[in-house]
């Protein structure tokens, strides 16, 4: 089983927000993407996706975007991005999955063969630009969420088991490479960390190895749309 990583889709079947107001290299992104999923992806593969899915506000827009993700090949797990706000109740969307290629995340994690993947939305991390009390807050929080998911892993991981990580905001930043984020997965023996969330002209590595980890970057526009091999 191979696993591929791509993130922030920003996909608009129902709430009309094309992509590319934001560059040319946005236009017709989505086929983009499809034809290089496609050419890459087999029925037994993985794709992970870090969030910000869908501009849809409500469920039903979500669904009209994950929909249009049926049919595409593989395995696909995704987790809560900063604009998904259509992601509203985690039972009620699991029930309304277009089919049963579709995991969702949240405070958990999920199995395939001896890969075990966790996944939380995370936070803004200390030394970024303009970080403030309130982000602070929510950062502590995030990680009390990895923890959960980690708790679960714990449950069904065996001797051998590889495991991956997706969160959606990067875990660290360059003024402060080491976070809550970070400690945790090098303490619980994380593998991969894939993250999304970076746009644009913005700077960040796109693959950084620290104390055994590798994260990777798999913003879709960072990546010229193509899916980025994991494993």
């Amino acid at each position: 089983m191979k696993i591929f990583a791509i993130s922030d889709l920003h996909l608009s079947s129902a709430s009309n927000k094309p992509m590319d107001i934001f560059g040319a290299g946005w236009e017709n992104h989505f086929q983009k993407i499809k034809d290089d999923w496609q050419s890459k992806v087999g029925e037994d593969d993985a794709v992970l996706i870090s969030g910000d899915i869908s501009w849809g506000i409500t469920l039903e827009e979500g669904l009209a975007d994950l929909n249009a993700l049926k049919g595409l090949s593989g395995k696909k797990v995704f987790i809560r991005g900063n604009h998904d706000f259509w992601w509203n109740g985690i039972t009620k969307l699991r029930s309304l999955a277009p089919d049963e290629t579709f995991y969702f995340l949240q405070n958990d994690c999920v199995k395939f063969g001896n890969i075990v993947i966790v996944g939380s939305r995370g936070w803004t991390c200390p030394g970024s630009n303009d970080f403030t009390p309130d982000d602070e807050k929510l950062y502590r929080r995030e990680a009390e969420r990895f923890k959960l998911c980690f708790a679960q892993a714990d449950k069904i991981k065996e001797e051998g088991d590889r495991l991956i990580a997706m969160i959606h905001y990067p875990p660290f930043s360059p003024k402060s490479p080491d976070t809550e984020f970070t400690k945790l997965f090098e303490s619980n023996g994380v593998e991969k960390v894939v993250f999304g969330h970076i746009h644009g002209s913005t700077y960040f590595p796109f693959r950084t190895q620290r104390n055994g980890v590798e994260y990777v970057l798999a913003s879709c526009d960072k990546t010229d749309f193509a899916l980025q091999r994991i494993l």
